[in-house]
């Protein structure tokens, strides 16, 4: 059975590159690189005709960014401050027509601009005091995956499985929760990841869910809010989001919290639905909190 995806690490004489070869969404990632770029886009676009990927998105820096524009990418997104400090431009190549057009584009633009019309909110709802919050550990695995089984019915990794998320708690992603208690009985209701790049200090903070019936009380901003803290006290101050562009909620919490909305990733992933969606990146600096 073929994965989701894998990383590869490719070391020629002539580049290095670190890639995310992404089956499941059809897509090839390039998270790092250096060296010679004309032979670079070469085999990146090889590797696009025999995996038949329909897009490809390349994680660059500020000086070789025009030079993937002159290749036929487009610039999509931008995150602050990426690659330690310095910004990264996320450039993407597409195969068809179908992949590189969005359905549902002014949609999501007037999302973002009535997001941005309200305002930012000064009042917090009240929360109950048989809510509380925790970081997660290889023992809540299973309630996670069952969660997150629960909220997204087809999700780009294999977050509904037990084995997929505790191996991610051990390969260094922080999760925190958010649990009911009811009597003697208590759920997991609530939970955020923050995927952490050591080496270029950045994180990612993802794999946010909430059970509908519980999202009245901005869970969702106190758990992110939770996973900066941890972010802050080590060294990491590149935080950025990529949300359901279709997502009310999501885009609404993430500008609350102060993130800027830096750009869309036309029919990146599959989640929520058996079809593309667009992804809307955001991205905070913490060195001002």
């Amino acid at each position: 059975m073929k994965p989701h995806y894998e990383t590869k690490l490719l070391n020629t004489p002539h580049y290095t590159l670190q890639l995310y070869v992404d089956y499941f969404n059809e897509r090839l990632r390039v998270d790092d690189y250096r060296g010679n770029m004309e032979r670079i886009v070469k085999v990146l676009f090889e590797m696009m005709e025999t995996y038949s990927f329909t897009k490809l998105i390349f994680y660059t820096r500020r000086e070789h960014w025009r030079k993937l524009l002159s290749k036929g990418f487009t610039l999509e997104g931008t995150i602050d401050g990426f690659f330690n400090g310095s910004d990264n431009y996320i450039m993407t190549y597409y195969r068809t027509d179908e992949r590189c057009i969005s359905r549902k584009w002014i949609e999501e633009n007037n999302i973002i601009q009535d997001i941005f019309a309200k305002g930012k909110k000064t009042e917090e709802a009240n929360l109950p005091q048989n809510y509380s919050f925790r970081k997660a550990t290889n023992n809540d695995s299973t309630e996670l995956a069952k969660l997150y089984g629960r909220i997204f019915p087809v999700y780009p990794t294999p977050m509904d499985k037990a084995e997929y998320v505790e191996k991610m708690i051990n390969s260094g992603t922080v999760f925190y929760l958010v649990e009911k208690k009811d009597g003697e009985n208590t759920q997991i209701v609530s939970a955020a990841s923050a995927e952490i790049n050591k080496t270029n200090h950045n994180a990612e903070l993802t794999d946010c869910a909430t059970l509908p019936e519980h999202r009245k009380y901005g869970l969702m901003k106190k758990l992110l809010l939770q996973l900066e803290k941890d972010l802050v006290n080590d060294g990491i101050y590149c935080a950025y989001s990529l949300a359901r562009a279709l997502s009310y909620g999501m885009n609404a919490a993430l500008y609350q919290l102060g993130y800027q909305y830096s750009g869309r990733l036309t029919n990146n992933c599959y989640i929520f639905s058996d079809q593309f969606e667009d992804m809307n990146v955001w991205v905070k600096d913490l060195t001002t909190k």
